[in-house]
């Protein structure tokens, strides 16, 4: 088994993969320059994806054509802050109130939104119970504030696969029939107007919904019927 990739993973994406692997599946597979996290029996390659989308964009186009290939993405539907000290005693926990939902996705599906119809793909969203270890407190660094940490993965609570433009809109409560703007779409999916702005982008290159003019100075968006 190769260890390329093995030594670079978090606990999260180790956890990952072995709460999908089943018996006859291949971890760490090298598939002509690639290498694959998890092949199955049947031949289906699959990726844990705990980041961004861009990074695989060359290695979806160099498999895809001929391959299977599921891309399964970690989002927190519930997690707690652990903070520990350097030695690893924890200081304090906490549950965090954001909760993470399929619409996350479509952070990160902007780097190729539509990609998702073509026939060997599919999205796996894997709902989660998570542990954020993370240091004493935040650090400052050049004017910023990061609280970077460790995500564990405690326990997976549902997955959701998308297969194809129409399983993203039937996985997402119903968009309105009357045409809506940017903000209403955040109000509905109970998302920030940052990440409700990427999902507008990826439902118009899905070709699920389409300009519908302005309200004043508000662009909106309808459904496509």
């Amino acid at each position: 088994m190769s260890g390329i990739g093995v030594l670079r993973e978090g606990p999260l994406h180790a956890a990952v993969k072995a709460a999908l692997a089943q018996p006859g599946d291949r971890l760490e597979v090298k598939v002509g320059r690639w290498v694959i996290d998890l092949v199955r029996a049947d031949g289906e390659l699959v990726e844990v994806q705990t980041g961004g989308f861009g990074p695989l964009g060359p290695k979806l186009d160099a498999l895809l054509d001929d391959h299977r290939v599921r891309i399964v993405h970690p989002v927190a539907a519930e997690r707690r802050i652990i903070r520990v000290d350097g030695s690893g005693e924890v200081l304090s926990t906490r549950r965090s109130p954001r909760r993470a939902t399929v619409v996350d996705l479509f952070d990160k599906l902007v780097a190729f939104p539509s990609l998702l119809a073509h026939p060997h793909l599919t999205l796996e969203v894997l709902l989660g119970r998570e542990d954020h270890i993370r240091g004493p407190e935040p650090v400052r660094v050049r004017r910023r504030t990061r609280d970077s940490g460790e995500r564990r993965l405690v326990e997976v609570l549902d997955r959701v696969e998308l297969r194809t433009p129409a399983d993203v809109l039937a996985a997402l409560p119903p968009l309105p029939e009357e045409p809506f703007s940017t903000r209403e779409l955040a109000a509905l999916l109970g998302c920030p107007t940052v990440l409700a702005q990427r999902t507008v982008y990826c439902l118009r290159l899905m070709e699920l919904i389409e300009p519908a003019g302005k309200r004043r100075h508000t662009p909106l968006h309808r459904r496509v019927t």
